[in-house]
This record gives structure tokens, sequence and C-alpha cells, in this order.
């Protein structure tokens, strides 16, 4: 008989072994993987509703505005390696074959239309509106506010679409 950890190498772990040993981190790893992915969109997602005529949202003082300032300035990157972590993590522990389901295909394509949306046209445009204070009758100003809540709801509409395939896992082909 071998003892485990004696100074001899054992088999090479397979999938299945690896499976069995992080499988109970599993929630976790899901969790904040969830966490991760909803946390990258949230800024561009709830930013435009802090935009006000008669102050800057840059000037607001509520601690949530500030975080979601902060996660849209320097977050991003933090936050996107986590959220590629914990994917790895995932495959590990699901297997990946789990790449291979039509649901996840869609959800993932969806994610990056959704990710396409937030760098490319609601966060540089945020970027705009954000620092500025416009006057209560600046037109200009608050249709392109508008324009931008309107963006946000239909990243908040993609990102329940995402939530509602990777929950229900539906048969797509």
């Amino acid at each position: 008989m071998s003892r485990v950890g004696a100074g001899r190498r054992g088999p090479t772990p397979t999938l299945a072994t690896i499976d069995r040993r992080m499988a109970p981190l599993f929630p976790l790893i899901l969790v904040t993987h969830i966490t991760l992915a909803v946390s990258l969109f949230l800024p561009s997602i709830l930013l435009p509703f802090a935009l006000r005529a008669r102050r800057s949202a840059t000037e607001s003082h509520h601690p949530f505005v500030r975080l979601l300032l902060w996660m849209q300035a320097h977050g991003t990157v933090i936050i996107g390696a986590g959220l590629a972590i914990t994917g790895v993590l995932m495959l590990t522990v699901l297997g990946p074959q789990l790449l291979t389901q039509p649901w996840l295909l869609l959800a993932l394509s969806i994610y990056a239309l959704n990710l396409v949306l937030a760098f490319f046209l609601q966060r540089p445009n945020l970027r705009r509106l954000v620092g500025i204070r416009a006057s209560d009758d600046d037109a200009a100003w608050k249709a392109r506010a508008q324009q931008q809540r309107y963006v946000s709801y239909l990243m908040a509409g993609l990102v329940g679409t995402i939530g509602f395939l990777m929950s229900t896992k539906p048969m797509l082909w």
C-alpha cells in the first residue's frame, strides 16, 4: 500500500479528480462569478440615472454614486480579471463540454454584445456627460442624458436575458 504524500508522485490528476476536489468550492465560485459579471456593467447601467442638470455626477456626495464613478474609471480591469479567473475555475469544475451548450454560447454572445455597448457606446458618452453641469433649460444635454438612460435600459434587459438563459438552460437547437 502506498501512502499519499509519502514523497512518491501519484498519478496525474484527471479532470474527474479535479472536479471532485473543487466541487465543494463551486457555490462560492459561482456567486463570485455572477457578482463580478454584473459588477462589470453596473456603472454603465446605473450612472445615467445619476445625471442631473443642476450638478455634475462627479460633484455627488452619495457614496454609491462615488463607488460607481470609481468602478467606471478604475475597476473594470480588476473586475474583468476576476471574471476571467472565476470563469476558468467554473470550466475546471464543470468540464469543458459545457462550452458546447447552445444556451451558454447565446448567453456569452449577448454578454459580448453588452460589453461592446458598454465600452464603445455607453462609457465614452457617459464620460462626456458625467462631469458637465448643465442648466435646467439645456435641451441638448437633457436629450443626451435621456439617450444614455435608454442604452441603460437595453443593457439591463440584456443582462436579464443572460440571467434567464443561465438559470433555465433552455434547449435552443
